[in-house]
This record gives structure tokens, sequence and C-alpha cells, in this order.
């Protein structure tokens, strides 16, 4: 079962759980004072603290509930500088320190195949929303789950967060998202925060990708550290394969990235191998 998350102080969730439910779901079981409600495989609940924070959300639902997730999808907003219109799917946890929510550099175990699914499915579902880029986020913020979680988020002003079309969107992605579980996996590094080239290829090709490592998460004169952050991102992302943005820097970058590739043991995966979605 997918447990999906409604946080009550993140507006765009509140919009995207009115936008999910419907009158074909029940009434479950009631979770610290809010009504839970389930339809088919997914089990909708309401937490009332913000969700970068809760850390160990799992182990409450399985305490209060009984339920033990397979994937845990929160609903939330996202916001950028840049303001821009985005629908998002995303890993989380933290590559340094924590400053929003989790552990300083601490992993949430990712939902690879679920997330990429999501992804190609909100591309179709949106599809009559040219203006919003639907993209994969790399992997940041909290909480620290031990189960694999997901935030999928509209971005990235109050206009979007309420806007009932983005959440419509969303909301059939999730009905209509087919996890392909032969897919390979891998791990991303490079790139930055909107990762192009991960969400291009995961659009396009037969790859789904759990944690994300991105340029400025990468201190290019410590291959030993970065080596760590492989191992780490191939153990919640339950693969040993690796795909680099590699247009994405310098040659003497992008040694550095090989050289920790090595020595975590990792196999590198190129584009050119993957077969094209049908």
């Amino acid at each position: 079962m997918n447990v999906l998350v409604c946080s009550t102080p993140d507006s765009a969730s509140v919009n995207l759980k009115n936008a999910i439910l419907s009158d074909d779901w029940i009434d479950y079981a009631d979770f610290h004072g809010s009504s839970t409600f389930l339809k088919d495989n997914l089990l909708l609940l309401t937490i009332k603290e913000h969700h970068v924070f809760y850390d160990d959300l799992d182990k409450e639902i399985v305490k209060e509930l009984g339920v033990i997730a397979d994937n845990i999808i929160f609903l939330s907003k996202h916001k950028s500088a840049s303001e821009k219109k985005a629908l998002t799917v995303h890993p989380i946890g933290n590559w340094a320190d924590a400053k929003l929510g989790g552990k300083d550099n601490e992993l949430t175990p990712s939902s690879p195949h679920l997330m990429s699914a999501l992804l190609r499915s909100i591309k179709k579902s949106a599809a009559h929303l040219p203006d919003y880029d639907v993209v994969f986020e790399v992997t940041h913020h909290g909480p620290l789950l031990e189960t694999p979680t997901l935030f999928m988020e509209i971005g990235s002003t109050e206009s979007e967060w309420s806007n009932i079309d983005a959440s419509a969107a969303l909301a059939s992605a999730l009905f209509s998202a087919t996890e392909n579980k032969s897919y390979p996996i891998a791990v991303g590094i490079g790139g930055g925060h909107y990762a192009p080239r991960f969400t291009e290829t995961a659009i396009s090709k037969k790859l789904d990708f759990g944690h994300m490592i991105p340029n400025y998460a990468i201190d290019f004169n410590d291959a030993e550290k970065l080596s760590s952050m492989v191992n780490k991102a191939m153990e919640n992302s339950n693969t040993d394969l690796v795909f680099v943005h590699r247009k994405s820097m310098k040659k003497e970058q992008a040694d550095v990235v090989k050289r920790a590739i090595d020595n975590a043991g990792a196999s590198l995966i190129d584009s050119s191998s993957l077969e094209l979605i049908d």
C-alpha cells in the first residue's frame, strides 16, 4: 500500500488532497485526530505538523494504523527564488547539513520505480499546462524515514499552489502511474537542482532514478567523500548503477567523479545503452 500524506500548514498539500479525494474513497481510521481515507492501494492521511520535520512518520503509521507502507508520498508545495511554474517529484535526504528537516548526511530510502513512473505520468497528465515544467528535483530536505519516500510538489508561488488545474494534473498522475519494476535503477550524479538530464532520460528511456547528487553538493577536491556519498545513495536506491551528467562538469571534475564511482564499486551506465520507452 502507498500512503499519501497531506500536511495542513502547506496550502498546496491541502489543495492536492482535495483534488485527490472523491466520493469513492472510504473512511478508514483516525490518525492523530484526523480522518484517513482508502481507495484501492492508496491510503491518504493528514498531519498537522510541517511534513519536512516529521521524522519517523512511517513508524507512527504502523503504531496507530497497523499499516506498513510500501511507499510514502508527501503532497507539497515547491518554492523557488525563480518562481518557476513546476510540477516536481524528488527523493529526500541531506548530502550535508540538515537545514530543512531530516538529519545531517542522512538519506531516506528512495522510491525509484514509483517516482520515475510518476514523472512520466505527470508529463502526460499536465500536457495541457505548457507553462509548467515537469521535472525531477535532486535529493534534498527531510524528513528522515525508513520507508521508501518521495515528495510530489507544485511550484512555485501561491498562484500555482492554489491552481485547480495543476492539482488535478498531479491527482490524475497518481491514479495512472504504472511502475515497471523491470527497468534498471540508477543513482544520478551531476547537473543542477532540477536535474534536466535525469528528467529527460527517465521520460524517454527505460531507466528509473533513485537518489540524485547535484554538482553543488559535491566537493570535487575530495573523491573519498564523494565515494561515500555514492555508496549511501546506492544503498538507499537499491542499485549499484550510476548515471552521470557528464556535460555538466569540467574534465577534471569528471575525473574525480569517475574515481569516486570506481572506489564505490559502482557500475557506470550510459544513455546509449538504454532502450527507448515505447
